[in-house]
């Protein structure tokens, strides 16, 4: 059977080798931008996982909107309150209400990796004439490596070097290049709502890449509770978990029982995961595209064989074959283009993926020094395109062979087949 269905594929070579064709591309184009999109998500995931804290633990405040007073000041009478100045004020705390509290908490809960406290607050910069507002963040070195990956980023000094205190900070590589600082060097800082600027001296610098991320800075925490006049004060708590994907669960569990505001990574980054969600939409809708040409090439070919081949299928029916035997043939012709054509595609998507790998396409970063791309060469992606290719193969089989199956030796002398 095998053999019949090889015969009659090359007696048609050209419409088999473009049906041939199809499948290939179509399983190659798969693999490719499969493995883009994935490991582009992939990459950006991972940053976003490892360049902050997984869950923020922070101090909550509320927003007070237009009509927020009007049943305290207008009682439930009056139905339409219009105000000449709305009322607006940030309501709630400066700070985590019961810090001691939560580190008893994520230490006893053995799927936390580790936390840090942090004080985080507006810092504006000065060297010479030059002056940068940013952010500066208060925390413990060590803590604050294990929960996020600061550590790997230096370029200069070590992170933990701020663990001694005496105001020494460590500062971003875009926020040096705007200050022009140096390392080793003292800059003035006005931390705060502490109007009087205190020297801070230089002793590391760091590169990630991200901009927002290398315009801050990070010193001790007792430093900035020092500077910024408000001692013991924590604003947030960033925290690590051993499995990533349970963070959305941990932070609605952990919000309901406690007055701070708690986020996952995926939260606070809401925008970037909708980006996501419309690139495998795209994804998707590739497959189904590449289905139905792929599927179309299939039917075309084999339809037309069928029509073509009505006297041989004639002598088979006469010579024994029944109807299944007559659908095996032509079924396994779609099968032998589909195997084939996804086989070389597969292979074909293994090496563009392996090539793309090799472009220097991103900018250098302490984790990725060539710059290469991300392409995900997963089990998955191969599979899902070996599967994409062999059911186009099946469905659009199994139309011709079903009708070759009902064509009769008798049918097919009396209309002169």
């Amino acid at each position: 059977m095998i053999f019949i269905a090889l015969r009659y594929l090359l007696e048609r070579k050209r419409q088999t080798f473009l049906t041939l064709l199809g499948v290939f591309f179509g399983t190659m184009a798969y693999v490719g931008v499969s493995g883009f999109f994935v490991g582009f998500q992939g990459f950006m995931v991972q940053q976003l996982v490892n360049n902050a804290a997984q869950v923020h633990i922070e101090a909550r405040k509320d927003y007070l909107t237009e009509h927020m007073l009007d049943v305290p000041f207008f009682g439930q009478g009056f139905l339409h309150h219009f105000w000449t100045s709305p009322p607006a004020r940030v309501e709630g705390f400066q700070e985590v209400q019961s810090p001691a509290g939560w580190y008893r908490r994520l230490a006893a809960d053995p799927r936390v990796a580790a936390y840090v406290p942090q004080l985080a607050a507006p810092a504006l910069f000065t060297l010479g004439k030059n002056s940068v507002g940013t952010t500066i963040t208060g925390c413990d070195p060590k803590s604050q490596a294990k929960v996020t990956t600061i550590a790997d980023y230096m370029i200069a000094g070590k992170f933990t070097d701020i663990a001694v205190g005496g105001n020494r900070i460590v500062m971003g590589d875009e926020l040096m290049k705007r200050l022009g600082a140096a390392l080793n060097q003292t800059v003035m800082a006005t931390v705060g709502v502490n109007p009087t600027a205190v020297p801070f001296k230089v002793v590391g610098r760091f590169y990630s890449g991200s901009r927002g991320l290398d315009l801050q800075a990070f010193a001790s925490i007792q430093d900035i509770q020092r500077t910024n006049l408000t001692p013991n004060q924590v604003n947030e708590i960033g925290v690590r978990l051993k499995d990533y994907q349970e963070a959305d669960v941990m932070a609605q569990t952990w919000a309901m029982s406690s007055p701070e505001r708690v986020e996952s990574w995926a939260d606070q980054n809401a925008n970037i995961l909708s980006v996501f969600r419309i690139q495998m939409a795209l994804r998707y809708s590739m497959i189904v595209t590449v289905l139905i040409v792929a599927g179309f090439g299939i039917y075309n070919i084999l339809n037309m064989t069928v029509n073509q081949k009505r006297q041989d299928i004639a002598i088979l029916r006469a010579l024994g074959y029944d109807a299944f035997d007559v659908i095996m043939l032509f079924f396994s012709q779609g099968m032998i283009v589909g195997v084939l054509g996804g086989a070389f595609g597969l292979l074909c998507g293994y090496l563009l993926c392996s090539y793309l790998q090799s472009i220097p396409f991103m900018p250098a970063t302490p984790s990725n020094p060539q710059g290469h791309l991300h392409i995900a060469l997963t089990f998955e992606i191969f599979a899902q395109a070996a599967l994409m290719a062999i059911l186009s193969a099946a469905f659009a089989s199994i139309l011709p062979a079903r009708a070759a199956s009902k064509l009769s030796p008798i049918d097919i002398i009396r209309i002169g087949g």
